[in-house]
């Protein structure tokens, strides 16, 4: 958006403002801010930081083994097709994730059809309009895992490295109060 349209805007705004708030509400304004629409490029970026929220939860949930997800192009285009407006912007993203990729994700590790070590890519089907889930790989080593996933993704410390092993913390036995 350039210069001219946003002050215009912006007084369009003010002008709205000053119809509907008495003169005393007005003087308290300090400054009017005109948000621009996202554009195409920050809805991407928007996609991909979510995107990087839900692999960052299969790291980090202590129920499971992690395994990697792979989002196609196509599927990420029909993700933001589902999740952005033109009015709202990207408000729903989060929900069309969840819908689209999370919950069958959910329904495929509770079948045990995915599990720890697996390379599960994600891609659009045309015709049937959804996502759909490939197994491309099984039994990958936890280096590999983590080759394969963005920098920002923090692994926890009990699989940060391969070769760790991890003791669980003793819990002290409570002694009775009674004699």
């Amino acid at each position: 958006m350039d210069t001219e349209l946003t002050e215009k805007a912006a007084g369009a705004g003010m002008e709205a403002a000053r119809r509907k708030f008495t003169p005393e509400f007005i003087n308290r304004i300090d400054q009017v801010v005109v948000f621009q629409p996202l554009g195409r490029e920050a809805l991407r970026r928007i996609l991909a930081l979510e995107l990087n929220v839900v692999q960052q939860r299969v790291f980090s949930s202590a129920h499971v083994l992690p395994f990697v997800i792979s989002v196609a192009e196509q599927a990420r285009e029909f993700l933001l097709g589902e999740g952005t407006d033109l009015k709202y912007g990207a408000r729903h993203l989060k929900r069309a994730i969840d819908r689209h990729l999370v919950h069958p994700l959910s329904n495929l590790m509770a079948s045990n059809q995915v599990r720890g070590g697996d390379l599960v890519r994600v891609d659009f089907d045309g015709d049937a309009h959804k996502l759909i889930f490939y197994k491309d790989a099984e039994d990958l080593s936890t280096h590999a895992m983590l080759q394969m996933v963005d920098d920002s993704i923090v692994p926890p410390p009990m699989i940060a490295s391969a070769s760790a092993i991890t003791e669980l913390p003793r819990v002290a036995n409570a002694r009775s109060t009674r004699r």
